[in-house]
C-alpha cells in the first residue's frame, strides 16, 4: 500500500495530476494530522484521490507537498530543489553521466526516514526521469522518446 502511495506521489510530482477527484471532500483525519505536523503552514491547497490526500503549502517561504493516507498517516513530504542542493555525489554523477541533458525538474522526497531525489532530464530527442540510489548514483525511473514535430 505504501509503495502504491509513493508511486502515485511521484507520478503527481512529474506533472500528471489528472488523478485528483476535485469534488471529493478531503479526509478530516488527514487535515487534522497535517495541522499538527505543519503548524504555521500557509497557502494550503488540498487534493483528494481514492488512495491518498495531497496538501500543497508554503512553510518558511518554501512550497512543499505532503501526502497522507485517508486515515491521516503521513506518507511523504516533497519539495522542489535546485541542483546545487543535491548531495555532491549525485550532482557529480549527473554532470558526468548525463552531460548532454538539461534539468527540467528536480525534487526531494522524504519518506520513512529516507530521502530520495528525482530528476527529469531532457535532450533534443528524449526525456529521462532518474531516481537516486542513496546518495551514490541514479537509476532510470522512466524514459520517453520525444516525437519529431
Amino acid at each position: 500500500m505504501k509503495r502504491t502511495i509513493l508511486s502515485l506521489a511521484t507520478v503527481l510530482m512529474i506533472g500528471l495530476s489528472a488523478f485528483a477527484n476535485k469534488g471529493e471532500e478531503v479526509s478530516k483525519q488527514a487535515v487534522n494530522a497535517f495541522t499538527k505536523d505543519f503548524a504555521g503552514a500557509r497557502n494550503i491547497s488540498w487534493e483528494q484521490t481514492n488512495q491518498f490526500v495531497k496538501a500543497t503549502f508554503t512553510i518558511n517561504d518554501e512550497v512543499m507537498c505532503a501526502f497522507y493516507t485517508n486515515g491521516g498517516e503521513l506518507q511523504a513530504v516533497v519539495r522542489n530543489i535546485l541542483s546545487d542542493k543535491l548531495p555532491i555525489n549525485l550532482l557529480a554523477s549527473l554532470k558526468k553521466e548525463y552531460n548532454g541533458f538539461w534539468i527540467s525538474e528536480l525534487f526531494e522526497m522524504a519518506s520513512d526516514d529516507q530521502t530520495t531525489y528525482y530528476v527529469t532530464l531532457e535532450s533534443a530527442d528524449k526525456t529521462l526521469v532518474l531516481r537516486s540510489v542513496g546518495t551514490n548514483g541514479w537509476n532510470v525511473f522512466s524514459k520517453t522518446r520525444k516525437e519529431a514535430e
